[in-house]
């Protein structure tokens, strides 16, 4: 299944997300890869947001920190684990892994300043349609303020909001997190 989890700043989205693949992990048995897209190497406050953010995380989480090529990312985890079942003659859809990208909002940023946003956008999306692991994406929802002033800030609006929508068609489950708060949004037909 994939899972789109929106919410504000400190609105408890990362920790909702992780709770739900802890609970994955614990009836599954199988093992979590955490894809982090934060750039923070030339910025002390967000290495200790990142830092903050991994204290709270299971020590057996495997972490692959990847600012642009999210797609690829995915790709990797999911292609390494269906060769691996092929191997061993397993079914795709029993696979015993599942992803957390946290969070679309910085990887927005990233490729809108590495100037490759479509060509990153367009292969995430396609790259969505056919991973068979469980995914669960974080992102921020920034489309509830008011329009931003400046030229740059409305791009990124307008960018992030129109990801959300294209995910948001494809995956299975869309939830809303606020004040730690989860409300579904899109459930998955049973």
């Amino acid at each position: 299944m994939k899972h789109l989890v929106l919410g504000g700043a400190r609105s408890g989205k990362s920790a909702f997300a992780e709770s739900m693949l802890l609970d994955w992990q614990k009836i599954s048995g199988g093992r979590v890869v955490y894809i982090a897209t934060s750039n923070h190497r030339n910025d002390a406050e967000m290495l200790k947001r990142v830092e903050h953010h991994k204290s709270y995380r299971p020590v057996d989480w495997e972490t692959i920190e990847e600012p642009i090529y999210l797609a690829e990312a995915l790709k990797s985890v999911c292609v390494d684990l269906s060769q691996e079942q092929m191997i061993h003659n397993e079914s795709i859809l029993d696979a015993p892994v599942a992803v957390i990208v946290d969070c679309l909002t910085l990887w927005m940023l990233n490729i809108i300043e590495a100037d490759c946003r479509k060509q990153q956008t367009e292969q995430l999306l396609q790259t969505l349609k056919h991973l068979r692991c469980p995914v669960v994406l974080v992102s921020n929802e920034v489309g509830l303020g008011v329009v931003p002033m400046g030229k740059l800030s409305r791009e990124f609006v307008d960018e992030i909001g129109r990801l959300h929508q294209a995910i948001a068609a494809q995956v299975e489950a869309v939830t809303f997190v606020t004040a730690g708060l989860p409300m579904s949004l899109k459930s998955p037909l049973k």
